[in-house]
């Protein structure tokens, strides 16, 4: 049976060390802020957006919700991410996706500073990480990477595959595990014989948003498998793998819930304490 990657315990030690970074700079007069622009009134957006937000004032950095109405013009949306923008306070912006259809979510994500860009979606953050200059990644498979070095499961010179090509989660999933001299294969719902792709993984990420799609016959036995899925199936969370058929192939396994997600989080935080640094000029 693969042993468990406890995604909860990881969080929670990244989170007390954002924690004392903070606390240290508050005492030398230097406050962060996250700003987080929840647009409309979907349910699941508006849970995470309090997760977030909890956190924030957990680890002591201030929190700011910009809440606007799901009609809400595209004209409007971007004004309020200029006023964040130029606000000084602010150290972090995060606009909460889904965005509603009428808005064009590109361009609402390009409209953030870089330099405030908590997510990493900024095409000028892409692509400081893409030529490896310093900047921060999108905190899902920033996260990823965390649990594997705290677990002390080495990337170097090991077969990694990533299912999924998202700008989100499965290109800068690829691009950290490259970086850190993994050997690299980006496979996706479209890959014909997927099954014998993801057979050749040692760490196996996937980030596709399908059900079950990953089953025993997809894993090489002692592979490290990494499930980002986060699925609603009959109202109960699941992933992308089915767990209960790999668990035994696997050596190492996250679970859904209580795998990846706290740590997407604990990095949204570790984002802010890092461009909050980098912008005031301070070290933590």
């Amino acid at each position: 049976m693969g042993r468990i990657l406890d995604g909860k315990r990881m969080a929670e030690a990244i989170l007390a060390d954002v924690q004392g970074q903070v606390a240290r700079l508050a005492e030398a007069g230097q406050q962060l802020q996250l700003a987080v622009i929840l647009v409309g009134d979907h349910p699941a957006s508006a849970t995470y957006v309090r997760s977030k937000q909890r956190t924030a004032e957990r680890v002591g950095l201030r929190s700011q919700l910009v809440k606007l109405p799901a009609d809400v013009s595209q004209n409007t949306l971007l004004a309020e991410v200029d006023r964040l923008n130029a606000d000084p306070a602010v150290d972090g912006i995060l606009v909460q996706l889904p965005l509603p259809v009428h808005i064009d979510e590109h361009a609402v994500l390009q409209r953030i500073s870089p330099e405030k860009d908590v997510d990493g979606f900024h095409p000028v953050n892409a692509g400081r990480n893409f030529v490896g200059l310093p900047s921060v990644w999108p905190c899902t498979p920033a996260g990823v990477m965390e649990m594997l070095r705290r677990e002390g499961i080495d990337v170097a010179g090991r077969h990694a595959v990533v299912v999924g090509r998202s700008n989100i989660v499965g290109k800068p999933m690829a691009m950290l595990l490259l970086a850190a001299n993994a050997t690299v294969t980006i496979a996706h719902s479209r890959t014909p014989d997927l099954a014998a792709v993801t057979r050749l993984a040692d760490i196996l990420v996937v980030a596709v948003g399908r059900p079950g799609l990953i089953t025993a016959d997809h894993v090489r036995p002692g592979a490290v498998v990494v499930d980002v899925g986060q699925n609603r199936v009959d109202g109960r969370l699941t992933g992308d793998v089915d767990f209960e058929s790999v668990a035994p192939v696997a050596s190492w396994i996250t679970p859904v819930p209580g795998g990846v997600g706290p740590l997407t989080v604990a990095m949204l935080m570790a984002n802010t304490l890092t461009l909050g640094c980098a912008r005031r000029q301070v070290r933590a």
